[in-house]
């Protein structure tokens, strides 16, 4: 009985954890190049009685990759990813990767993120332009070129499978293992006058909520039964004064 109750109380704390999750997609639906949260569960055994009871877990929160819709902007200054690579800022702590290329070029003719982060090159450094020589032009394999000069490269970089990512702002992730420029474009590259969409699909976050509401209100219901049950038992086994 009491079992019973713990395990209520562990599926309520997981639920918590993953309406967060969806709350923060939907909150991103509109934010460029934003990678969307999920939640995997697993089953934890706990060994206080003779049968093993289930426990849910709080789950552990991951940043999914795949790429979200490529929206034609024709802005010189808007690229998109081709592929599962990421642009590099400079952040706080060392790089940051995004999807997100909408960009700026500051007095100085520095490329910066919409956020006012440096664009890094494929060596990790930032990218001046010439501010007076008119709009880049944006190469598949991330050259910049102004005129008929070359004048810098925007870095195009994949992550390691075994490193860990996690949230970084604004809009990107760090990792825990260095990332690595990319260096064949047959499959992976960039197109200027064009940015990526969120990844998060609208729909299925919504029936997310609904789900999960369900879910919690029967977790409430098994909760509130068994306290219920638990409190007739004490009662009866009372001794009657």
């Amino acid at each position: 009985m009491q079992n019973a109750l713990y395990v209520s109380l562990s599926a309520q704390i997981a639920l918590d954890k993953r309406l967060n999750a969806v709350a923060n997609n939907v909150a991103n639906l509109s934010t460029s190049g934003y990678r969307a949260e999920d939640t995997k569960f697993t089953a934890l055994l706990a060994q206080a009685t003779k049968g093993a009871v289930a426990f849910a877990s709080s789950g552990d929160t991951y940043i999914s990759q795949r790429a979200g819709p490529t929206i034609k902007t024709d802005s010189p200054l808007d690229v998109a990813v081709q592929g599962e690579a990421w642009f590099a800022v400079r952040g706080a702590k060392g790089p940051v990767y995004t999807r997100d290329g909408r960009m700026t070029m500051d007095a100085l003719g520095q490329l910066r993120s919409l956020t006012g982060q440096p664009m890094l090159d494929p060596g990790g450094a930032p990218i001046l332009l010439d501010p007076q020589a008119g709009p880049p032009t944006i190469g598949r394999d991330g050259s910049v070129s102004q005129g008929i000069n070359q004048v810098g490269a925007i870095g195009l970089f994949t992550l390691d499978p075994k490193t860990t990512i996690t949230r970084a702002e604004p809009n990107g992730v760090s990792t825990s293992l260095p990332a690595v420029p990319v260096q064949d474009f047959t499959r992976m590259g960039m197109v200027q006058g064009y940015v990526e969409g969120a990844n998060v699909n609208p729909v299925l976050e919504m029936t997310k909520l609904i789900t999960i509401q369900r879910a919690f209100e029967s977790a409430a219901t098994l909760s509130a039964e068994t306290e219920t049950t638990f409190s007739g038992a004490i009662r009866s086994l009372s001794p009657q004064g």
